[in-house]
């Protein structure tokens, strides 16, 4: 009986992960993992499969790059010879990136059954791709796996039908309290982590500067580690501003699971634009300032440390010394037991 994962970006390959592993173990079944190479990500090297004992994917499709249009129909085409080929009984899908939406639209077309981890999250953005991609997923998926009471709400309130809501936590917690004691403090002194990505942030010469700025006046107080990412990067290239921060702001390299991680777990603090720091973040009890008007997951807001402080970037130093260090997280069902919860289910129902 073949199962087939669907992946498409690093963070899916880290929730899919133990779930595969827990799979492997209790279920009769031939997994095979789907690369569709959507992001392509130099730290996922063989180390990168290494250290977090990751099965490497069965098939790697490299339909990268493009618009999202003409990469979300390039890798629903290589979905479809894939399906077509292994008649799988069951298309296992991660998060909101466009892979798991085109999978989820083959699969559906092709009556194949649909479990698409981490589902109901909302951020009531639709301006936001992956806003786009989680309603289309939802609505699609035959077994809706959420790690929060937040996204039950959300499908609920769609008109999913509730007999396939499964409330099972967080399958990225999972792979954080299987390595958790990888994740070493290599630095001497406080430090704050920095992490931008987004095009709203990063793409915006002058919304770059100021977020820039506030960074550099945050620096006087606490050195700030700022792993940078490609996009936002050539932008202060681009602009002639690389040099005008580096010397004051520790700019490192894009950095591999552990490494990142020990950086995580050790940060006095955290600025941040993503959606999953927003939840690492939370499990290692470090204070989260996302920098963003909605975020997906709530939750780390009202059970986490995660605090949701705007775009106007002026206001970061200000929000840094009013951070809240005592802030501790208590987030329902985030105990590194999601996969197996995940596979009763498989159990009990679709396998």
């Amino acid at each position: 009986m073949k199962v087939i994962h669907v992946l498409g970006a690093r963070p899916n390959f880290i929730k899919a992960a133990p779930l595969i592993k827990a799979m492997n173990k209790s279920l009769d079944v031939e997994n095979i993992i789907l690369h569709t190479g959507q992001h392509y990500d130099k730290n996922m090297s063989e180390q990168f499969f290494d250290d977090l004992n990751i099965p490497k994917p069965d098939i790697n499709l490299g339909l990268g790059g493009g618009s999202h249009a003409t990469q979300t129909a390039k890798i629903m085409m290589g979905c479809e010879e894939v399906f077509d080929k292994h008649n799988p009984k069951l298309v296992v899908v991660y998060g909101d990136v466009n892979s798991c939406v085109a999978a989820t639209l083959v699969a559906s077309k092709l009556g194949i059954p649909i479990a698409h981890i981490e589902s109901g999250l909302r951020s009531l953005d639709r301006t936001m791709p992956e806003e786009i991609n989680r309603i289309v997923t939802d609505n699609l998926s035959d077994y809706l796996f959420t790690t929060c009471v937040d996204g039950v709400y959300n499908l609920v309130l769609e008109g999913v039908d509730e007999d396939k809501i499964f409330l099972v936590g967080n399958t990225m917690i999972d792979s954080l309290v299987e390595f958790e004691d990888k994740f070493i403090n290599k630095r001497e002194k406080e430090y704050a982590l920095v992490t931008l990505h987004r095009p709203f942030t990063v793409d915006s010469k002058s919304r770059l500067i100021e977020m820039m700025d506030s960074l550099m006046e945050i620096s006087v107080d606490i050195e700030c580690v700022f792993p940078i990412h490609p996009r936002t990067k050539n932008t202060l290239v681009k602009n002639n501003l690389y040099d005008r921060y580096k010397s004051r702001i520790l700019m490192t390299e894009p950095l591999g699971y552990i490494n990142f991680m020990s950086l995580q777990k050790y940060a006095k603090f955290i600025i941040t634009d993503s959606g999953g720091i927003q939840e690492e973040s939370s499990y290692f009890n470090v204070p989260c300032l996302t920098v963003r008007d909605n975020t997906e997951r709530p939750v780390t807001c009202n059970d986490g440390t995660n605090k949701l402080i705007g775009t106007d970037y002026k206001n970061i130093p200000n929000e840094v010394k009013n951070i809240n260090f005592n802030k501790k997280s208590s987030i329902d069902l985030w105990d590194g037991k999601a996969s197996d919860r995940i596979v009763n289910v498989f159990k009990d129902i679709i396998l």
